[in-house]
């Protein structure tokens, strides 16, 4: 994508663009998981970050959708803060804010636990908003 002429696209496009520009596995799983997110939030914000990076946010980053030849990276931004109960989490697990889960051509999605840890997330960003209003 050409980040020159990107500044009239909005970063919901530009998300659009990725998935359409792998046009494999790795574009439908970044596909589902936007679903996913949405669905788990329908309040939340696209933004295209960083040189290329889909974040989803609202009050504050809940978390990022990255592409590797690989893997797709979702990373959630205060994941070291979160409950994992259905211990989601398997990358970025050493440090002390974000935690990820990489995604790999094949794996089933575990679609309502990622919706719960995309909505404790965004709890978690609304009780700080709120700590600091105060």
């Amino acid at each position: 994508m050409d980040e020159a002429k990107s500044g009239a696209d909005t970063p919901s496009s530009l998300i659009d663009g990725r998935i359409a520009e792998l046009a494999d596995w790795r574009g439908e799983t970044l596909a589902r998981l936007r679903a996913l997110i949405k669905e788990a939030d329908p309040g939340v914000t696209e933004e295209w970050k960083w040189r290329g990076v889909p974040v989803w946010e609202h009050d504050g980053i809940v978390c990022t959708g990255e592409t590797y030849k690989a893997v797709v990276k979702m990373t959630f931004a205060r994941g070291a803060a979160l409950e994992d109960p259905d211990g989601l989490f398997n990358s970025s697990l050493e440090g002390n804010t974000r935690r990820a889960i990489d995604f790999r051509e094949g794996e089933a999605i575990r679609e309502d636990a990622l919706k719960a840890l995309v909505r404790a997330a965004v709890a978690l960003n609304r009780s700080s908003r709120a700590k600091t209003r105060k």
